[in-house]
């Protein structure tokens, strides 16, 4: 391209990147939907005392029309044809349906269009794979016996939180990533380009810390911050619900790869999607809230695990909210796309998946577009990742043992 096309091209996407990002960072998915933490102390009162009430979460009544009327503007003026633009494209629409979904909120369509955008337990996680479902039975099956001892939570949100500071600053030596403790938090712990947020009042183990350290710094706020500092196209910082899959399926195995996965984080995602299943088929969050407790979670850690399936639902079941059933099928596909870039010589594929916050499409459609450097490198990015060799290793092993069927191994029959 001539250097004047090319300087055209670019000042177009600058400016139309630059309207995108403000409009869709008004579009907040998770913290629309998230509990005060009243409701969870309300219903555990009522739970301890042997009253079965089911939870009371505020009404959520949004009116996001003018947002969504300024990302269709946008995205009318966007050229598809153009690898840039046709990303920008992909994200406006992603948070086109997004405004959508949570307009619906409570309602059966809530569900639907949640379905749309992160699937269902019962779906294929691809033609080849089994469901969602059968791949957390699966993991769930692995044990039928007792399970490993659990490393004790003892650490207070606040020493937590000293504690993954430390750690943090070691990879953002550049600019500060703080670490706050947030009392109204719903989830555990979330991440994104300008802080790390821990759940006030929450006890954390120490194997907890170093997977929140994997999964939510060193993946969710790497690829929002790198996203940030990209000299064209910023709007990679932004979590489009289009790119959780691979954002958790690279935060999930990330995990793995740097042996923070243990059997109880590994069981509570697979526990998660049963948990959605449940309440797609009609199941209230008492019944769901039981199903988590069976599984071997404390009372807090159940309303929590339950929280997070009714959130924009209906508590008193077949309204959900589906993202959780995302995990393993990101994690499953994100291997898979990994191993295939390494064996076929395209070894900066699956650093470039850290560039921004993207799908395994946007990384192939975008790549000549890292070679001419109009995206550039991700500044911050885990060991494991860079590591080509170290990684094709673990990647070629797991995917080998993957066709070892367990159910039809004896133990007393194995001879070295």
């Amino acid at each position: 391209m001539q250097g004047s096309n090319r300087s055209d091209r670019l000042a177009r996407v600058r400016a139309l990147d630059s309207t995108l990002v403000k409009q869709a960072r008004k579009v907040r998915i998770l913290s629309n939907l998230s509990w005060p933490v009243a409701v969870s102390e309300a219903f555990l009162v009522n739970w301890r005392a042997g009253r079965r009430v089911l939870p009371k979460p505020p009404a959520l009544t949004l009116d996001l029309s003018s947002r969504r009327e300024g990302l269709v503007d946008t995205l009318g003026r966007l050229d598809r044809d153009d690898p840039l633009q046709g990303f920008m494209a992909r994200t406006a629409q992603s948070y086109i349906d997004a405004t959508l979904m949570l307009e619906s909120a409570g309602s059966p369509a809530f569900t639907q269009r949640s379905i749309a955008i992160y699937g269902e337990p019962t779906r294929r996680i691809h033609p080849d794979a089994p469901t969602h479902l059968q791949a957390a039975d699966s993991f769930l099956e692995v044990y039928t016996d007792r399970l490993p001892d659990r490393d004790p939570p003892t650490l207070t949100s606040e020493e937590a939180a000293q504690f993954l500071q430390g750690r943090i600053d070691e990879t953002f030596d550049d600019k500060p990533l703080p670490v706050q403790v947030e009392p109204e938090l719903s989830s555990l712990a979330t991440a994104g380009a300008l802080r790390v947020r821990l759940r006030g009042n929450a006890v954390f183990s120490h194997t907890e810390l170093e997977q929140l350290l994997q999964h939510e710094a060193l993946v969710h706020s790497a690829t929002s911050r790198n996203g940030r500092q990209q000299p064209v196209l910023t709007c990679l910082s932004l979590g489009a619900p289009r790119t959780t899959c691979v954002q958790e399926g690279l935060a999930t195995l990330s995990e793995m790869i740097t042996d923070a996965m243990d059997v109880h984080r590994l069981r509570r995602i697979a526990l998660r999607i049963r948990g959605v299943h449940a309440a797609l088929q009609g199941a209230d969050f008492l019944q769901v809230f039981e199903l988590f407790l069976s599984g071997g979670q404390t009372e807090s850690e159940a309303f929590h695990s339950a929280q997070r399936v009714f959130r924009g639902g209906d508590v008193r079941g077949g309204s959900v909210f589906t993202k959780d059933v995302i995990y393993i099928k990101g994690m499953l596909l994100t291997h898979t796309f990994l191993l295939k870039a390494i064996q076929g010589g395209k070894h900066e594929l699956p650093l470039n998946l850290f560039a921004g916050r993207m799908t395994l499409r946007d990384a192939l459609l975008l790549a000549p577009e890292f070679e001419d450097q109009t995206i550039a490198s991700p500044r911050y990015a885990p060991t494991w990742i860079r590591n080509t060799s170290r990684l094709s290793a673990f990647l070629s092993w797991t995917a080998f043992t993957n066709r070892v069927r367990l159910s039809h191994i004896d133990i007393e029959a194995l001879d070295g």
